[in-house]
């Protein structure tokens, strides 16, 4: 049998961090079909469940688990810092967690979706501005299993009066930015999401993605729902 359904061996679906990008092969490039297949079948470490959308290397250099550190965003030019926490969650906690932590940014956000779905390298930014938290909420629920399983959609929501943003990202890691950062760390720990300094992404090595024809329509259906037009512009009847 070859690789399960929506994962590939692709270039376009395996993604190196910058350290392993000097290494000429990674680790899936040696496999056999089956053993592929054996370790993408593979959701459950320890008592970390991944989604659907994301499976780490073979060589497991880094392995899945909950909690959350500190770190900072800086623009391209240096010139800001932005205080962020990054997390994971096991799947069973991760959509209500993301949807709990929307709740700090206030009654009137903006949403960024983010897409790869065409293949080209790189992931899309589509916006919709000034959209009533409840509103969206409930859109966000409508696509529960698609924003969580489809490892080429990532959505990020923000309140440029805040200056937050909480970022549910393709990788299905939690990112929330911007100062006080306090009530994000609450929501995390409320959730049994502890800190730890030495935790490592599954971001951070070698990995591979999953999407479908199926979670692509459905994107777009959310791409709708959310009344952004396809060149990322807001779009109402």
């Amino acid at each position: 049998m070859g690789p399960l359904p929506g994962f590939s061996r692709n270039n376009t679906a395996v993604n190196q961090s910058i350290s392993d990008t000097k290494s000429v092969i990674g680790s899936f490039d040696t496999l056999t079909d089956e053993e592929l297949e054996a370790h993408l079948g593979v959701f459950r470490y320890g008592a970390f469940d991944l989604t659907e959308a994301v499976r780490p290397s073979y060589d497991l250099k880094v392995v899945p688990r909950q909690g959350f550190r500190h770190d900072a965003y800086k623009d391209p030019n240096g010139k800001t810092s932005i205080p962020v926490v990054m997390a994971s969650a096991t799947r069973e906690k991760l959509f209500e967690l993301f949807i709990e932590m929307l709740s700090p940014l206030g009654d009137v956000v903006d949403v960024v979706l983010e897409t790869s779905h065409h293949g080209n390298g790189g992931h899309s930014d589509l916006y919709r501005e000034h959209i009533d938290m409840p509103v969206l909420k409930s859109i966000l629920y409508d696509f529960e299993e698609m924003i969580l399983n489809d490892g080429c959609t990532g959505i990020a929501v923000l309140n440029p009066s805040k200056q937050q943003e909480v970022q549910f990202d393709e990788h299905k890691m939690l990112i929330a930015y911007g100062e006080p950062l306090r009530s994000f760390e609450k929501i995390l720990i409320n959730h049994d999401v502890y800190p730890d300094k030495d935790i490592r992404f599954i971001t951070e090595a070698e990995h591979v993605h999953s999407s479908s024809d199926i979670f692509t329509r459905q994107f777009e259906q959310l791409q709708m729902r959310l009344g952004i037009d396809h060149n990322g512009e807001e779009s109402f009847a």
